[in-house]
């Protein structure tokens, strides 16, 4: 099931794609620096606010598992970019909301549909060829990482240069704009002839006959939640005394994450080498240890900074171990592996999302970062009865 064309050639076509995925994906973080501007413009509580983040993991989740598994049986030229152009109409509406239930809808639609990103990404593995795959898909996590903290930090910025709602108008025509470039240039690749029913059933046997997958998709899912707390606190633990921080602040210090985002390419061809589980390894070190920086912020602005750069590198290089293996379990079977994958992924990010919340409510600053070096141990965890499972006797073939 490949294109006739090897698109690792089309740098054009790349840099496109690496662009819609940035969009797409940063479409559902702008809420989370401006909790503090949702709560005051639609006179809320702290906790409703929080919500929109909550809701666009949850409908991001809704989406992988229901539209993702799709890319294996459409025609992905037209697919992906309808996609895109729907997360653009959930986006007007959060731009013209005029409450928080509107807000909380067009959260929703913007998240399901902006799922975009995960067809997009398994459509190029399968266009290059087998030894370009981990760069490829590395190239393109880093257009998804950096279009998440560049939104993040654009929706401070714009926030307080103009109104919170303008970074969702902006975002909406860009995205209609690269979903029109799309459906000019994305190449045809061949598809299976399967009915959408057989899809699910395809996938509840790909849960149960591959272990590794779902190991892998558990991994991925703690490791995300673990950095999920940081993005449903940031807002008010960054405008809270000591620091007390504007928008725009809040925005430029989740700038750091670009560290872990320009990393995945890198990490993507090392995977490609071999070196999956010692990288696997060395992402739960950093996601310990950015905790351990965490804990000390109050005393300095500097330690958060240092612990939000490590926990996104953290999680870059288990998150691209984690694609460049579960790709080649199923060759033929990227989308629903990478729905599976993302799914359980996602599902991690609500729940740190909604964690980090509880936690912040219940117990504090301290408390919080306790559960994130709990759920950052899991992750590593996971990574070690992986390789006593699996790596060990790895074949060449598998890469391992």
């Amino acid at each position: 099931m490949h294109s006739a064309q090897d698109i690792s050639q089309d740098k054009t076509l790349l840099w496109l794609m690496a662009l819609s995925c940035g969009l797409t994906a940063g479409a559902n973080y702008f809420s989370q620096p401006l909790i503090y501007s949702i709560q005051q413009a639609f006179q809320g509580t702290t906790a409703q606010a929080q919500l929109t983040v909550t809701f666009a993991q949850l409908s991001y989740a809704l989406g992988l598992l229901f539209l993702v598994p799709l890319g294996d049986i459409v025609n992905r030229t037209k697919f992906i970019p309808l996609l895109m152009a729907l997360a653009g109409v959930g986006l007007l509406i959060c731009a013209t909301a005029v409450n928080l239930p509107m807000l909380w809808i067009g959260t929703a639609i913007a998240g399901l549909f902006s799922v975009a990103a995960q067809v997009l990404i398994p459509f190029a593995a399968m266009t290059v060829k087998p030894e370009k795959m981990g760069e490829t898909v590395g190239f393109l996590m880093s257009g998804l990482l950096v279009g998440i903290y560049l939104s993040t930090s654009l929706a401070g910025i714009l926030s307080n240069l103009f109104h919170w709602q303008v970074i969702y108008i902006v975002s909406a025509i860009l995205i209609f704009a690269c979903a029109y470039f799309l459906r000019q240039k994305l190449p045809h690749a061949e598809r299976l002839k399967m009915k959408y029913a057989d899809v699910f059933i395809s996938m509840k046997h790909l849960v149960l006959e591959e272990p590794r997958l779902i190991l892998r998709a558990l991994m991925g899912a703690f490791a995300f939640a673990s950095l999920s707390i940081l993005f449903s606190t940031i807002a008010v633990y960054l405008s809270s005394p000591p620091f007390e921080l504007e928008d725009t602040f809040i925005g430029m210090v989740s700038l750091v994450g670009i560290l872990g985002a320009l990393s995945s390419k890198y990490v993507g061809q090392w995977a490609d080498r071999g070196y999956n589980i010692q990288l696997s390894f060395l992402g739960g070190v950093f996601l310990l240890l950015s905790w351990v920086a965490m804990y000390f912020s109050s005393h300095g602005l500097i330690f958060y900074i240092i612990g939000f750069a490590v926990v996104n590198l953290g999680l870059a290089f288990v998150h691209s171990c984690n694609q460049n293996i579960i790709y080649r379990i199923r060759p033929d079977a990227k989308s629903r592996i990478n729905a599976i994958y993302m799914t359980f992924y996602f599902g991690g990010a609500a729940f740190g999302s909604a964690i980090g919340i509880f936690s912040w409510n219940y117990g504090g600053w301290s408390f919080t970062c306790l559960i994130g070096v709990i759920l950052s141990l899991i992750a590593t965890g996971l990574c070690f009865v992986d390789y006593a499972r699996f790596a060990r006797h790895q074949t060449v073939n598998n890469q391992q």
